[in-house]
């Protein structure tokens, strides 16, 4: 290696070897574990973490607490340390480079006009939330309006706490959360979801969960030191819950918009839309690697990370691999 070369420098400027979308937890996680194997690498994130609301990241090891900004940018840092490329954007399109042996890797357009070409492809771009319309709601969502117990449950113990019956999930929420306040009441809401089965009243009432029936009409607050407050959940007949915290669960979408013409596939479950990959990471597309939320929509950051890390190694594999049966 020439001394003035950089770790991470790349072998070929006419193509990257990886190109990473979205730069999260899995994909900067990725970025690092492809840099120091020495892969062109670069990063392309539009700067909109799903957990931007929030105060800060819990249950990650060493870092607990940390802000999603401050890990983000010490993750950016990291990557470009080994000579990985971080950019700002977004990828509007993706396709297939053919070649007279067959694939040639991909082409990336930007929202921008940029266009960067890459032999493999990692998406990591998390996934959107989707709350449920009840006015009011998304204006409290990462503090007091939550759906995590892991994510945020600490931080609300021993404060009243409502969880809105909007989904077949909400059970499970209610009863996670039953275990970190005694104040815990679930609103059965047939507007918004789909009501209680006698198995699911059962392991409520087991819990010591109030069950109360009505249909969600408005988010409260008030305004307290210059800040909007949370107060409650008004009914549609006019009943004001008290509560300190919301617990909802949102329908997570995998942000997937930009690859459907690679024939990427996309899976439904309870939580939401996601990409299924096998426990590589691969996506079964030739090429085609993905982590995160947009392949698991309950992964955690750690979980994230820990995910783009073994796609990343993975990947790395395939391309020596794909050396050796070009040699």
């Amino acid at each position: 290696m020439n001394q003035n070369q950089t770790p991470g420098s790349p072998r070929s400027p006419e193509a990257l070897d990886v190109l990473i979308a979205g730069g999260g937890a899995a994909g900067l996680a990725a970025a690092v574990t492809l840099a120091r194997s020495r892969r062109s690498v670069t990063v392309v994130d539009g700067g909109q973490p799903r957990n931007a609301p929030a105060d800060g990241v819990h249950a990650l090891l060493g870092r607990e607490g940390v802000s999603p900004a401050e890990l983000l940018a010490a993750g950016r840092s990291e990557v470009t340390g080994y000579g990985g490329v971080v950019l700002e954007g977004e990828i509007a399109s993706v396709r297939r480079l053919k070649s007279g042996d067959g694939d040639a890797g991909f082409e990336a357009t930007l929202a921008d006009g940029t266009v960067l070409t890459a032999r493999q492809l990692f998406i990591a771009t998390g996934l959107v939330d989707e709350l449920p319309p009840i006015p009011g709601l998304a204006e409290h969502w990462g503090h007091s309006v939550i759906h995590c117990p892991y994510c945020h449950g600490w931080e609300v113990r021993d404060r009243s706490i409502l969880v809105l019956g909007t989904s077949a999930n909400s059970v499970h929420q209610a009863l996670l959360f039953s275990q970190l306040s005694a104040d815990v009441r679930f609103l059965e809401d047939t507007l918004h979801g789909p009501g209680l089965d006698a198995e699911q009243a059962r392991q409520l009432a087991a819990c010591g969960v109030e069950v109360i029936a009505g249909e969600a009409a408005v988010v409260e607050s008030e305004i307290q030191n210059g800040e909007a407050r949370l107060t409650g959940v008004r009914l549609g007949s006019g009943e004001l819950l008290p509560a300190e915290v919301l617990v909802v669960a949102p329908r997570m979408l995998a942000r997937t918009e930009a690859f459907e013409g690679l024939g990427v596939p996309t899976e439904e479950n309870p939580m939401g839309r996601f990409i299924p990959v096998d426990a590589t990471g691969w996506t079964g597309v030739p090429g085609v690697w993905a982590a995160g939320n947009v392949a698991d929509l309950s992964a955690q950051v750690g979980a994230a990370a820990a995910a783009g890390t073994l796609a990343a190694a993975r990947l790395n594999a395939e391309l020596v691999m794909e050396r050796l049966q070009d040699a």
